[in-house]
Order: C-alpha cells, then structure tokens, then sequence
C-alpha cells in the first residue's frame, strides 16, 4: 500500500481518504487494467481499519468503475471509467466527491477552500 497513511486529525473520513489514494493508484497506473488488487481483508490490515470500512470503499469503487470483482477469483483494476479520458477528469471527480462530502457535514464554501489552503501548507 506504498507510503500511504491514514491521516487521522483530517476532516476527510478514513473510508474516503482511502477511496480517493486508490483512484488516484488506479488512473496513475500504479494498479493496471485487469491487475489483481489486494483483498478487501488485506487492506483493511495495511491500513489498521475495520474490515466493513475497505469493503465500502470497493463497493464504491465497483460502482464508479474503477474496479470489477470477478465472484471467486478477486477484484480487479479496470483503469479509467469509461467516459474518463484523462487524470484530470478525474482529480475533478475527486473533487467532487471532496466537496459534496464537507457540504454534508455543513462546511460552507469558504471553510472548504480554507481546509484545502491549510492542507497545501
């Protein structure tokens, strides 16, 4: 799971911070179409989570298209979801999802741009 730690004091849930090191492992290529990915019990080990929290990050990731689970074989790297056509597309995305997630826990516009300016420092 490379240099990858959960970053606990974050305001971004722990399932969410690590949906979104996948993805960008998944579209940088780190994890190629079709590769095997690690069992949903081995990262939650990696990580020191609860096992239901990975499964729904790859629930998640199954849904958005970034992963396939083949029934008795394991889960696998798709690539970019279709309709994707660059990183950028999906560091969008990323955001999305980013912003869409401080909204419901009732941060308004400015409190999410100053949590991103206080992150970059």
């Amino acid at each position: 799971m490379d240099d990858f730690t959960i970053d606990e004091q974050s305001g971004v849930s722990i399932w969410m911070q690590i949906r979104n090191r996948m993805i960008y492992q998944i579209v940088s290529g780190r994890y190629r179409p079709g590769e095997k990915m690690p069992t949903v019990r081995e990262m939650a080990v990696a990580f020191g989570v609860n096992y239901n929290t990975v499964s729904k990050v790859y629930q998640s990731l199954e849904r958005d298209g970034y992963i396939k689970t083949q029934r008795g074989k394991g889960t696998f790297a798709v690539g970019m979801p279709e309709g994707e056509d660059d990183p950028q597309g999906s560091a969008v995305h990323l955001a999305d999802d980013f912003i869409q997630h401080c909204a419901v826990l009732g941060l308004s516009s400015d409190e999410i741009l100053a949590l991103v300016r206080d992150r970059l420092k």
